[in-house]
């Protein structure tokens, strides 16, 4: 029997709901319904009273969770598309993100932001927000790309005394799966190298892992053995493991499906171009989405984001050097 990476999810939050009293999901049609994704199905008949739907205003479902964590509640909040999130910006950067800095009291609240496109969804739903969060200090932010960490991860987001900014990618939803929930998972801050190789290394997180894998599985049939490196957690960033692998292979390329002005592809390279110069024998090089609003129509999102084809050919153009 295998478990889907949104059955990880929902399964996490239920964990946390049975394991501490303090906990609360708190989101538009996460009650009876389910949630927009089913991330809460049949949570609200299990935990009475602690899964509750709220107005159809992001504002006020931050603000809610700030209230309750300063009150020793450790709510979760979820989000119906990561794009939304912005409607309760102010709240999560002006409030929670800076809330023990101000008050030396604990904020820990759990947004999960289901991000990342499929197919004909446009631009108000198919937006990948960690580079917005990550910039700001007192945000932690995470993305899971493997059925193991959307379980794990949530579970340590929970318990975590910080806000934390879940992005789980709606493409691997039912199409990531597991054969069972892991015992155990690497620490929130810490990467994973998620393939082994010396030629180069490809750091990647959140569903572009699965598109790195993929092309150093192509690669590998041309004699070329491709590094690939998850993140797992964007801020913090586990620039250690980055390093460390890098320092094996010589050169590196970074891929993310957010735009690419001022994203964690650039800030991956800046760190190592700045501390690990010498250890480069090629420019590194990064891969991001068009630098365009997400469109709607199934073949030009296709284009839009980075596909294994484009993984894979800006892989051999780093090689080349």
């Amino acid at each position: 029997m295998s478990i889907t990476y949104l059955e990880a999810i929902r399964e996490a939050q239920a964990r946390a709901l049975a394991q501490d009293p303090r906990v609360f999901i708190y989101g538009q049609d996460v009650g009876a319904f389910g949630g927009a994704f089913k991330a809460t199905k049949n949570l609200a008949a299990q935990f009475p009273g602690r899964v509750i739907d709220a107005p159809i205003s992001e504002d006020a479902m931050v603000g809610m969770a700030v209230g309750a964590a300063i009150e020793g509640m450790r709510p979760i909040i979820e989000m119906q598309y990561a794009d939304f999130s912005t409607a309760g910006f102010n709240q999560i950067v002006n409030q929670a993100a800076t809330l023990h800095w101000r008050t030396n009291l604990p904020c820990p609240v759990t947004i999960r932001l289901p991000c990342g496109g499929t197919s004909g969804s446009g631009p108000f739903h198919s937006q990948t927000m960690e580079s917005v969060y990550a910039h700001y200090p007192g945000l932690i932010v995470v993305t899971p790309a493997t059925v193991e960490d959307a379980y794990g991860m949530l579970l340590e987001a929970v318990a975590i005394d910080d806000p934390v900014i879940f992005c789980e990618h709606k493409q691997l939803y039912n199409h990531l799966k597991a054969d069972e929930l892991p015992r155990e998972t690497l620490p929130i801050g810490k990467a994973r190298i998620a393939r082994e190789g010396r030629d180069m290394t490809i750091v990647a997180y959140s569903a572009m892992v699965q598109e790195a894998l993929a092309a150093a599985d192509e690669l590998a049939t041309e004699g070329l053995h491709v590094e690939v490196v998850d993140l797992r957690s964007v801020k913090p960033l586990d620039t250690d493991t980055v390093m460390a692998s890098v320092a094996r292979t010589g050169r590196l390329l970074c891929v993310g499906e957010s735009w690419p002005w001022g994203g964690v592809t650039a800030e991956v390279i800046a760190r190592v171009a700045t501390e690990g110069f010498g250890l480069l024998d090629a420019p590194p090089q990064r891969l991001n989405c068009r630098d365009t609003p997400v469109p709607y129509h199934p073949n030009l999102r296709a284009a839009h984001r980075p596909t294994i084809r484009a993984v894979a050919a800006a892989a051999r153009s780093v090689l080349r050097h």
